[in-house]
């Protein structure tokens, strides 16, 4: 996390979160979601405006995080912005020597390579389970049939419960405050 981010929440340690305005997609695409654009439906079916300024995106890259919910977040200052998941928290892409990048750019070590039955492919590092890119399909499978990663099957419906993760903190969010 950025020292500046740190500092903002220092300063302002009661500002609201935020819930709904941001979105990551299958390919590790970030999406500003106003009003207008969530009030036609979930991230899923409408995403909003793609993200392209580079400071911007290194910015939130940098300060990705997920909480004790599971939901991840984007610390923005003294806020957290929370993130509306198409599919996973992460996206890996896979360079041509085998090695594996999320999509904010950290370079990992994968523990476990899943199969779910579309076909989908997630690996899974430092615990955490992100969906393969699309564009590097070809590249694990490379892997998968050199036997450098062996794919488990796993039903689609399990990942959110089984690797702790929210696809949708701002669903969760107007359950809890119903109930409350």
């Amino acid at each position: 996390m950025d020292d500046i981010v740190k500092q903002a929440m220092l300063k302002w340690p009661n500002v609201a979160d935020c819930y709904g305005w941001l979105g990551l997609d299958a390919r590790g695409r970030w999406f500003l979601r106003d009003m207008a654009t969530q009030a036609c439906g979930t991230f899923r079916h409408s995403k909003g405006s793609l993200l392209q300024h580079e400071k911007l995106l290194g910015f939130i890259n940098r300060n990705y995080e997920v909480d004790a919910r599971g939901c991840w977040y984007f610390q923005n200052g003294p806020q957290r912005v929370y993130v509306e998941l198409e599919d996973t928290p992460m996206v890996w892409r896979m360079d041509p020597d085998g090695s594996v990048r999320s999509h904010t750019g950290m370079l990992v070590s994968t523990e476990e390579c899943l199969v779910d039955e579309q076909g989908h492919v997630y690996l899974v590092a430092a615990g955490v389970l992100g969906l393969v890119h699309t564009q590097d399909v070809m590249r694990i499978a490379l892997a998968i049939e050199t036997g450098r990663c062996t794919p488990r099957a796993v039903s689609s419906t399990e990942l959110e419960a089984r690797f702790h993760f929210v696809r949708s903190p701002l669903q969760l969010e107007a359950q809890t405050s119903a109930a409350a």
